[in-house]
């Protein structure tokens, strides 16, 4: 019992350092409780049921179990477990289905036309018309989408959970809020 208590107080780095090296499923037990919730709720945003998310939930904990000494302590690790889910997710979903969804929306704009892709525009927009319009989008700006504006991270924190810079962050949120205002309003 008291053990239990002082794994419980352990940061989330100490207690990977000893998953780690141990290999102790009790131990990366802690850590699913520590973490269950977050993964499912950002599981459920790729996922057509809530049965989907529990599988894809279990699905992302058994690769990061097999996965966790690749966590380097660069960034926090809550930070580095989003961009695993949500890459373990886009891949999923790329690996089923998008393109066929994409085919049927092919509303791009034309050269000329001019969107507006500030923050205000996608705060409007209607939930369920938004949800549709993200299960068309690619999975990958789908991702960039909702770690910017669900998950309220920086610029600098998207950078570093996407390990490439902040140029090519600010580019591919232009570009993911251009696609998602297209196809939102290609949806009747």
């Amino acid at each position: 019992m008291k053990q239990q208590k002082e794994i419980s107080l352990l940061s989330d780095n100490e207690l990977i350092n000893k998953i780690v090296q141990t290999n102790n499923t009790q131990l990366f037990a802690v850590l699913y409780d520590r973490y269950a919730g977050v993964v499912y709720n950002k599981c459920y945003g790729f996922a057509s049921s809530k049965e989907e998310a529990q599988d894809l939930t279990h699905d992302v904990f058994i690769k990061l179990f097999v996965k966790l000494r690749t966590f380097k302590g660069n960034a926090k690790f809550s930070t580095w477990l989003y961009s695993f889910t949500y890459n373990f997710c886009v891949n999923y979903v790329t690996r089923n289905n998008y393109k066929k969804n994409e085919k049927n929306f092919e509303g791009e704009l034309q050269d000329s036309e001019e969107l507006d892709s500030s923050d205000e525009t996608i705060f409007s927009m209607k939930s369920d018309k938004l949800k549709k319009a993200l299960e068309i989008i690619d999975p990958n700006e789908k991702m960039i989408l909702l770690l910017k504006y669900q998950d309220d991270f920086s610029i600098k924190e998207i950078q570093e959970a996407m390990d490439i810079g902040e140029s090519a962050v600010k580019m591919r949120l232009k570009r993911a809020k251009e696609k998602l205002i297209s196809v939102y309003k290609n949806l009747n």
